[in-house]
């Protein structure tokens, strides 16, 4: 892949720094026989996100919701920070694509969700959730309901729930597959924003070859299914330029059309 050396959201880490999440010969086999994932090891840098892409059903989101804790592998095992993964925990946290937000309740309460279900006074629970509605640009709707919200304001609502409860990894399922065009690329720029400004790990699956090469420090290219690694690919791209001269630059347009003609092997 062709790369372009210049400013990233989030400068690079020591060559010898410890990853934060580590998967070992990771298998998943589902009730009736199905593979889904088969052998993977993986290590996941502090600090960065890394986006799992792969051909439909290659088992992305398997592969994520092992990491979260939420399903049980087959074989192998899930290490953060040298401690394995038995099931969810406060140092993860997870977007989901459906939102899964609680309709009766306000955008602050879901948004203090999970400090809440930890015993954070109240007080204390929305003035932190209170932080992440504006850093996801929802200051003002403190009070609305999820059905006075629009579907990309709805996943916002996820997003700001996922990075109060401060977690150090934050998981990410297909966050903007049920959005317009131009709140996708809105949101991309917000994930943008977010990597650098947190400094946390973000773990994200998506479809959109684009939206990966946009988005992302790394790319794990996952084969169909019994997946398997691939590729891994360094994505390095002039954060510091104006979006669209990113999206024009031939880095990002040498990046996406090898991603392409990798995943066009599975199509066949």
């Amino acid at each position: 892949m062709i790369g372009l050396q210049a400013q990233t959201a989030a400068p690079p880490l020591a060559a010898d720094a410890a990853p934060i999440v580590e998967v070992r010969g990771l298998s998943k086999i589902y009730p009736g026989g199905v593979e889904a994932l088969n052998d993977i090891s993986l290590s996941f840098p502090e600090g960065e996100l890394t986006t799992l892409l792969g051909p439909s059903g290659c088992g992305k989101t398997t592969l994520l919701k092992i990491i979260a804790g939420l399903l049980q592998p087959t074989g192998g095992e899930v290490r953060v920070r040298g401690r394995a993964v038995t099931g969810p925990g406060p140092e993860r946290s997870f977007v989901f694509q459906d939102f899964a937000l609680m309709p009766w309740a306000t955008v602050i309460r879901n948004a203090a969700f999970g400090l809440e279900l930890r015993g954070v006074p109240r007080s204390e629970r929305e003035a932190v959730a209170e932080k992440y509605i504006a850093s996801v640009g929802l200051k003002g709707f403190e009070t609305k309901y999820p059905h006075e919200l629009s579907g990309g304001m709805r996943q916002r609502v996820g997003l700001a729930r996922a990075l109060a409860v401060n977690a150090d990894i934050v998981m990410m399922d297909e966050p903007f597959s049920a959005v317009d065009e131009q709140t996708r690329r809105q949101f991309q720029e917000d994930m943008l924003r977010l990597v650098a400004q947190e400094r946390k790990t973000f773990l994200f699956v998506t479809h959109s070859i684009e939206e990966a090469v946009y988005v992302s420090n790394r790319i794990v290219l996952l084969s169909r299914r019994p997946s398997r690694v691939s590729e891994i690919i360094d994505v390095n791209l002039p954060r510091d330029s104006e979006p669209d001269q990113i999206r024009r630059h031939p880095a990002y347009l040498d990046t996406v059309e090898g991603i392409w003609q990798t995943l066009k092997r599975y199509l066949d």
